[in-house]
């Protein structure tokens, strides 16, 4: 009776056991309150966010409102003045520049970014907008942390672009515009760049790209020269990545003297302080390229 008892309590041991051993072997579930908090979490992201976007909204639409009503005031008092009065259309004026001084000090707080307070104000979320020659391209973002110190959680700026050494030259934990302004300088400069390049590809079918980097610092073009029946590489650096200005060109054919020809001379300069698609234009038209 007493083996009989022991047998049962090892069978029952054995059996626990394989128990624990299954549930150890048994992938692990995702908690469910984990996965609550962190849907919390980004629901609450996204209120603050929408309730940045409700505000900026209001703050444009009173702006709006009050400068529909000075428009108003300011036509009430024109038509109650003499309309051959010497001073009615210097108080316009007057009043207009008022109004741009206004709105242009309000676009210089903010610099000109899209600024968006997140996390209960605990963070901003920057927007960089790209453009050249009137076209808007790509835009950037940033979010950045302002507690404990102000410091880049996320972005999504180009590798290449310095984003750190940027971070480290400025003087962002008083004024984040010292970052915003060069970063703004070197994306700009990076999209009017390559904005060229691509519209010497459209537009100059006769000049051959030979090579350029990612960060389009870097061109060597090869030109076809009519008089000549020969080609010349043109070489243009952008070592200064805020500008979409080459800071050197050079030129490179069998003929060694025709670089340092007088009409090479000027598209050397042309080149330095034109952009390359519409110096090319320019030199097409005097007969030097195809």
């Amino acid at each position: 009776m007493e083996g009989a008892s022991k047998k049962g309590v090892l069978s029952h041991l054995c059996l626990l056991e394989v128990q624990a051993r299954s549930r150890k072997t048994q992938p692990k579930q995702p908690s469910r309150v984990h996965e609550l908090k962190a849907k919390a979490e980004a629901l609450m992201r996204q209120r603050e966010q929408l309730r940045a976007e409700v505000e900026t909204h209001k703050n444009i639409k009173k702006l709006r409102a009050s400068m529909d009503q000075q428009c108003r005031h300011e036509d009430e008092e024109e038509e109650g003045m003499d309309e051959d009065s010497e001073n009615s259309n210097l108080l316009r004026l007057m009043a207009r520049h008022t109004q741009l001084k206004d709105l242009l000090h309000a676009y210089d707080v903010i610099g000109g970014y899209n600024i968006i307070k997140t996390r209960q104000g605990k963070g901003l979320c920057v927007s960089i907008a790209t453009a050249y020659e009137g076209v808007y391209f790509e835009t950037y973002n940033l979010e950045l942390d302002l507690k404990p110190t102000v410091r880049i959680s996320r972005h999504d700026v180009p590798p290449f672009i310095p984003l750190n050494n940027l971070a480290e030259q400025s003087s962002m934990q008083t004024e984040v515009r010292t970052l915003l302004d060069p970063l703004s300088q070197h994306l700009n400069a990076f999209a009017g760049r390559k904005q060229q390049l691509q519209l010497v590809k459209e537009l100059h079918k006769s000049v051959e790209v030979m090579e350029s980097n990612v960060l389009c610092s870097f061109l060597v073009l090869m030109f076809s020269l009519p008089r000549e029946k020969t080609a010349l590489l043109c070489s243009l650096d952008y070592s200064d990545c805020t500008r979409c200005l080459p800071t050197r060109v050079h030129f490179e054919c069998d003929d060694k003297e025709l670089p340092n020809s007088p009409d090479w001379k000027k598209h050397r300069s042309l080149l330095m302080e034109t952009p390359v698609h519409k110096a090319l234009i320019t030199m097409r038209e005097m007969g030097n390229i195809l």
